[in-house]
């Protein structure tokens, strides 16, 4: 069977995933929240429409999030099927965590609205909106560091594919899963450690790009 045409489709999907999760945060998102909370209603109602793409933008995100799951489930089952299938189901929790995680943003944007309450309250509740879904985020990401783990380990023994890349999505996963650990039990470390995610972005763009690359074939393993 031709998997070429499901391989490439991975691949487009990771890029949309890749490329909606970075620029909602890094052009919306983290402008919003880099300024000073007061003003932040004004700033957000000033931007409400790149903010509501960047929520499309991260639904988008979740839905190439299952097919990704999917088909590399299709694509790693020969190597192994249980290990495959459990790297899929934890993907799968993480886009359903993400996806409840976008009423915080719903919530930001509500209040950026204005329901009369005073102007310094609403920018509060904003912040406190936004940041509690730059949590839920960090906390879907421990489901995914564990993808990554699998999927690492399903690489180094496919034979279709050079195990640096499964070495590097493992060097990602425990990326993310220190990132949200210190997210929960030592948030004031978590920005220091923020550099080390160009790790994970490095080792998911060199995926992304084999996969759209990929010629297909069969799914033999090495062992």
């Amino acid at each position: 069977m031709n998997r070429a045409p499901l391989t490439r489709l991975a691949g487009v999907l990771y890029l949309i995933i890749i490329l909606c999760g970075v620029g909602s945060e890094a052009l919306v998102r983290g402008p919003l929240l880099a300024g000073d909370t007061a003003g932040l209603t004004a700033r957000l109602a000033a931007a409400e429409l790149p903010f509501r793409l960047s929520v499309l933008a991260d639904v988008l995100m979740a839905l190439s999030d299952v097919g990704v799951g999917a088909l590399l489930y299709f694509l790693f089952a020969p190597v192994d099927r249980v290990l495959s299938l459990t790297a899929m189901a934890f993907r799968l929790a993480q886009a359903a965590i993400l996806g409840l995680n976008l009423q915080n943003l719903d919530r930001a944007l509500a209040l950026s609205q204005g329901d009369g309450a005073p102007a310094l309250a609403s920018d509060a509740s904003i912040r406190a909106a936004l940041e509690a879904h730059a949590t839920g985020y960090d906390l879907g990401l421990f489901f995914f560091a564990v993808n990554c783990l699998l999927v690492g380990a399903l690489i180094r023994r496919a034979s279709f594919i050079a195990a640096a890349y499964g070495w590097l999505l493992s060097a990602a996963g425990l990326v993310y899963l220190i990132g949200s650990t210190l997210r929960v039990i030592a948030p004031a470390y978590a920005e220091a450690f923020a550099p080390a995610y160009v790790i994970p972005l490095i080792a998911e763009l060199g995926f992304c790009v084999w996969l759209l690359r990929q010629p297909g074939g069969a799914a033999p393993s090495r062992s």
